[in-house]
């Protein structure tokens, strides 16, 4: 059987929004990826998106300072929205404070937002900031997906420990709004997996 082609190869770049005016009309369907600085998440939106460079990987983790859209064809208002990664970001607390209000202000109003996908670090999962971001989307009633990133560099069965780990943790406090699976961009465990909910979400 053939295999489907990729509704998001040819995503391209649309704009970074650095505060709520900048941010294209609330019309569509629209896809958020959060992640701590150094959790995967370039990697995992590149491999979702079979394209190398869509997502810039920084050698320097916390570059992402706004939200970042990119447009998916036939270009008709559907959006995957890369959100300001924390953790490593040295920025001053002001900074901070303006992201946190805008993200207050973007999970509480964007109607065309439809899902969150949480990417974490297998090997350091729930930290506060994805515990916190998931909270957020929760309140919204939004669905969220979280990927344990780098998979690949955990043996089989440790990996599984804490998928179950992360499933109980996460269920046990939002039931079944939230998902978890394993990812590794550089394996290409879970990508098609990552793929076919990504699209269910956008109505592709």
């Amino acid at each position: 059987m053939a295999t489907p082609p990729n509704p998001f190869a040819r995503a391209d770049y649309l704009l970074a929004a650095h505060n709520p005016r900048q941010l294209p009309p609330d019309g569509g369907a629209e896809v958020a990826f959060a992640g701590r600085s150094n959790a995967g998440k370039s990697s995992a939106l590149n491999a979702l998106c079979q394209q190398n460079a869509l997502a810039r990987v920084s050698k320097t983790p916390g570059r992402t300072q706004q939200l970042v859209f990119f447009n998916l064809p036939p270009h008709d208002g559907r959006y995957l929205v890369d959100l300001p990664g924390y953790g490593y970001a040295k920025v001053p607390k002001d900074l901070q404070a303006h992201w946190q209000g805008f993200l207050d202000s973007y999970f509480g109003s964007r109607i065309a937002l439809k899902g969150l996908v949480v990417v974490m670090d297998i090997r350091h999962p729930l930290k506060d900031y994805d515990r916190q971001i998931i909270a957020y989307a929760a309140e919204r009633g939004l669905p969220v997906h979280a990927i344990l990133t780098k998979a690949d560099k955990l043996g089989r069965g440790a990996g599984l420990n804490v998928l179950q780990a992360v499933r109980r943790d996460l269920q046990g406090q939002y039931g079944d709004t939230v998902s978890v699976q394993t990812f590794s961009a550089e394996s290409k465990v879970g990508v098609d997996e990552l793929r076919k909910l990504v699209a269910e979400w956008l109505g592709l």
